[in-house]
């Protein structure tokens, strides 16, 4: 893409605070430590800026100074890391964990929270297919402190967020669940200082705000 002459000095990230997609690519970016300009945006008025580079309209989207567009999340990790990688995360990676989250886990969590938009009377069988990949997670926590090693790493980023939302939706029944290593790993993980550094509450973006730079 050739760049437009009034790009910005600084990449563009556009995202919304709950959404588990941001929240991995703000963590990424968070420890790279590369400086973007944050755009907070109201998912039932998305600004005409983010819907022009990106139509599907879907965050998070990170607008690069050359005009380049990167807008899937597993993508602007890699990106942001590619930068700097100060906690060797790219070197912890499980790829084929990573694509059972988004894949058939993403698809039980979202029938499980929201049962009504699929027409469903309740999503408790989809709780339970959810509980198949917690259970496979629980597992490997067992054998290591982390997803991938006994520290943090690329897999837990990606994965956390989602995890964190499917025990949120009835967190007394996640509470009651044989997943101690899970339950101690999301703590952990919710925890620290670095989740609360990306869960900063910037006021929605609008045309002319004065620019909230992240991290």
């Amino acid at each position: 893409m050739l760049p437009h002459p009034n790009m910005p000095d600084l990449p563009i990230l556009y995202s919304f605070r709950r959404c588990p997609y941001a929240m991995r690519a703000r963590m990424a970016v968070a420890v790279s430590g590369v400086r973007v300009e944050l755009r907070e945006i109201v998912l039932r008025d998305k600004p005409a800026e983010m819907i022009e580079i990106s139509p599907k309209g879907t965050v998070p989207v990170l607008l690069l100074p050359n005009g380049d567009v990167i807008d899937e999340s597993l993508d602007v990790m890699h990106w942001a890391l590619a930068q700097n990688d100060p906690k060797g995360w790219l070197t912890r990676i499980d790829t084929d964990l990573i694509a059972m989250n988004d894949g058939p886990f993403k698809a039980a969590l979202d029938r499980y929270k929201y049962p009504h938009r699929y027409e469903l009377p309740d999503g408790i069988e989809h709780r339970q297919k959810g509980v198949t990949f917690l259970a496979e997670l629980e597992t490997r926590l067992y054998q290591k402190t982390y997803l991938s090693a006994d520290i943090a790493g690329f897999t837990d980023i990606a994965i956390f967020p989602f995890v964190r939302q499917f025990a949120a939706t009835d967190q007394a029944w996640f509470c009651e669940q044989e997943l101690p290593k899970l339950q101690l790993w999301l703590a952990k993980m919710g925890s620290s200082a670095l989740f609360e550094t990306i869960m900063v509450r910037p006021a929605p973006w609008q045309q002319g705000d004065v620019s909230v730079l992240f991290p």
